[in-house]
């Protein structure tokens, strides 16, 4: 019969770690000490970049590559302001995994990351975007369904399984959104899923250095809390983002309104208005996860922060993630018998 070890061979093999299993970027969240802790524990950390200046990440990479022999990726959002210097830096620092996040990547920019020695992940929101990125060389893909936190997509995991995973049974491709316990991973596994992403899940690490009270947000929540924000137009070009509905949520709306109007005076163009909603999250994000205001800041969290009660040490939670899997792979064994 099949185990564990058998269903994700495949993406231990890719991410060259024993547990195929990534802590998802998270800005102000996922940085050194997490993404060390994370692959210490044997499974996989994601560098979040955000907009970082490049002499700052520049900073975490090393104190990254000081913290674990392990493999790890950065995280590049393509549509930040800081995005070209970013990539410029981890193509000339040999990061061994780079992750293009935000946006489509330019098969130029693939390229130059493929070049340096890195494996290459794009997200894929759509079957087009997925055989686009393939296209232009990357390694494999992120399926991120419109349940996780932070800027999302617009369609649900399950239906990307349907739409890509099943289309692209050959090629390696991770999953996330909506992913808070064991139970759920064979089921993923099996339908050909090399891994998975998970974000909320890891804030309640006791290794992940956030505020207390950022925490307890999320042990407080139910899912249905965590909710996309609206977009006012279509003039902004606006992502999505999931998180806790507070006032910081309702703030980011006044923003949008005035920005909106700013631009049709003229007062400020695209790129410009982009960048303030850009810098509104990460300031937003940063006063609730290290400064512990959580009604005024950005509470990023997805769905599956209805499914996370507790505060764990990383190597318990990852325990309890495998032997979950484990007990849900034998119960369907059993029914399959």
């Amino acid at each position: 019969m099949k185990t564990l070890n058998d269903l994700w061979k495949s993406g231990r093999e890719f991410l060259n770690v024993e547990l195929p299993i990534m802590c998802g970027a998270m800005t102000w969240i996922s940085e050194s000490g997490l993404v060390s802790h994370v692959s210490n524990a044997g499974a996989f950390g994601c560098l979040a970049g955000g907009n970082m200046e490049p002499d700052l990440l520049n900073q975490e990479i090393e104190k990254t590559k000081n913290l674990t022999k392990k493999p790890f990726a950065v995280n590049l959002i393509t549509i930040a302001p800081n995005y070209k210097k970013q990539l410029d830096l981890v193509t000339e620092t040999e990061v061994p995994y780079i992750i293009f996040a935000g946006g489509i990547p330019k098969a130029a920019d693939i390229q130059k990351a493929k070049s340096s020695g890195a494996k290459v992940l794009c997200f894929a929101s759509t079957e087009s975007i997925a055989k686009r990125m393939i296209d232009r060389g990357a390694d494999a893909l992120m399926l991120e369904g419109s349940e996780a936190g932070g800027h999302i997509g617009h369609v649900s995991l399950i239906i990307l399984l349907q739409q890509i995973l099943f289309e692209f049974q050959n090629f390696p491709i991770f999953v996330a959104g909506g992913i808070g316990t064991g139970r759920i991973l064979p089921h993923l596994l099996l339908m050909g899923a090399f891994g998975v992403q998970l974000g909320t899940l890891f804030v309640l690490s006791e290794e992940c250095n956030v505020n207390l009270k950022f925490k307890q947000a999320f042990i407080r929540a139910r899912a249905r809390d965590a909710i996309s924000t609206p977009q006012l137009g279509s003039e902004l070009h606006v992502v999505a983002v999931r998180a806790l509905r507070n006032q910081g949520m309702d703030q980011f709306a006044d923003l949008q309104l005035r920005l909106i109007q700013s631009r049709r005076r003229g007062q400020i163009s695209q790129e410009e208005a982009q960048f303030e909603v850009e810098r509104y999250w990460v300031g937003a994000l940063r006063r609730a996860a290290m400064d512990g205001d959580i009604e005024n800041g950005s509470l990023m969290a997805g769905q599956s922060v209805g499914l996370v009660k507790e505060i764990k040490p990383l190597k318990h939670l990852l325990s309890d993630l495998v032997m979950d899997a484990e007990k849900e792979l034998k119960r369907i064994q059993k029914i399959l018998i």
